[in-house]
């Protein structure tokens, strides 16, 4: 009997760049499950974002969406011009832990947070002109008891360079910005800036192909503009990015629109610095080995099944290992994570961990089924220094119901 694989979609590939210094971590100094994040790869990552930024003249903010790890708020401060917020709730995680800029994009905006979004932000970035409209009471309130920010209108550019549908902001009748072919000269009275997001885990070129597909639309609105925000999805600290192919870009653009430029990368802060440790609860067979293990794909790394991908493994054995299926303790069926090979059959105990885990699946985990939340620890490959900064207990499952 062989493995049922017909309903198993074709996965993304990993954009993981391997295990780095996380090649010599001991898994069992940590709860399992547990996140791990190397601050040391966090602060290189961060270096290399901030020369980008020093050398083009731009500013560069941290996406909380995908790294909101607040406890290195101030690490992060040091590099970055501030973070880049979808809503109140990460508004306020921006303004109580990190520095600098808070730029706040939200899809739809109710009127009772507006208050608080424009005394914390200091740009209010709006999906349509319909909800700029709908908020003009709130913004002038605000303004009024002395409050100063921007305001900002999300474009979508009309120009797809996303590889995976259901993550492309750009897709046919997408909700995610003012499609830029309807863009008329009232859609931008009182607006101070043009915010575009349309890029996921890209190299340099879809940027260029973006810009070149919206600049007609928007070069009659330069002068009137104070900035431009090309949003997140650039994944500047990957090994091969054209980082300055990108520097020269935003030079550019600064020099032909006479605006200031912003970028807001997400896991570019935290691409490979972080791991998922866990451990196998059971081992069977059913046609082939079966591995139950206390890492749910559903409940710690939705992406696996949402996009779908496959996490790449550290030290996974090469193609003579014995291939076990990996799923996680919910009751999920589709809780799979994938099939990975070992050099020996597995053993409940055993510890593993996930690559480049740190962006996305941290924010993302759920309590579903009651599945306990991994831990979160902090680690700093330089000293070798430990700390674990949060463990959860089942009082998270239960103040999130009734």
């Amino acid at each position: 009997m062989t493995a049922d694989t017909r309903h198993t979609p074709a996965p993304m590939t990993t954009k993981s760049g391997g295990a780095g210094a996380f090649a010599g971590f001991d898994l069992s100094r940590v709860p399992s499950p547990c996140f791990v994040v190397d601050r040391a790869a966090i602060e290189a990552n961060l270096a290399v974002l901030a020369d980008v930024r020093d050398r083009s003249g731009i500013k560069l903010l941290l996406a909380l969406k995908a790294f909101s790890m607040w406890s290195l708020g101030d690490l992060v401060g040091r590099y970055l011009d501030g973070v880049a917020t979808s809503g109140l709730w990460e508004a306020r995680l921006a303004d109580a832990h990190y520095h600098g800029e808070i730029a706040t994009y939200c899809a739809g905006y109710k009127a009772a947070e507006m208050a608080d979004v424009c005394r914390l932000s200091d740009h209010v970035i709006f999906n349509t002109p319909s909800q700029a409209r709908a908020m003009a009471g709130e913004v002038a309130a605000a303004r009024a008891r002395g409050e100063t920010f921007d305001l900002g209108l999300r474009l979508n550019p009309m120009h797809s360079e996303g590889e995976v549908p259901k993550y492309d902001p750009a897709q046919p009748h997408s909700r995610l910005g003012f499609p830029a072919d309807q863009l008329l000269p009232e859609h931008l009275e009182g607006i101070d800036g043009i915010h575009v997001h349309s890029l996921c885990e890209q190299d340099f070129p879809p940027l260029r192909r973006t810009w070149e597909a919206l600049k007609p639309r928007l070069a009659p609105y330069f002068a009137q503009l104070k900035w431009l925000n090309f949003g997140g999805g650039h994944h500047i600290t990957r090994a091969d990015y054209q980082r300055d192919d990108l520097v020269a870009f935003l030079q550019q653009v600064r020099a032909e629109t006479g605006l200031e430029v912003y970028l807001e990368p997400g896991e570019a802060i935290a691409l490979d610095a972080g791991i998922l440790v866990g451990e196998f609860v059971d081992v069977f067979d059913n046609g082939m080995p079966i591995g139950v293990v206390d890492i749910s794909a559903t409940c710690h790394m939705p992406d696996v099944i949402e996009a779908p991908y496959r996490p790449a493994m550290m030290g996974e054995a090469g193609d003579d290992g014995i291939t076990v299926r990996l799923g996680g303790p919910s009751c999920l069926a589709g809780d799979i994570i994938g099939d990975y090979r070992f050099a020996a059959r597995p053993v409940p105990g055993q510890r593993f961990a996930f690559l480049d885990q740190a962006h996305y699946s941290m924010v993302k985990t759920t309590t579903f089924n009651g599945v306990p939340l991994p831990a979160i620890a902090l680690w700093d490959s330089r000293d070798d220094s430990l700390e674990i900064v949060r463990e959860f207990g089942w009082e998270s499952f239960r103040d999130r119901l009734s």
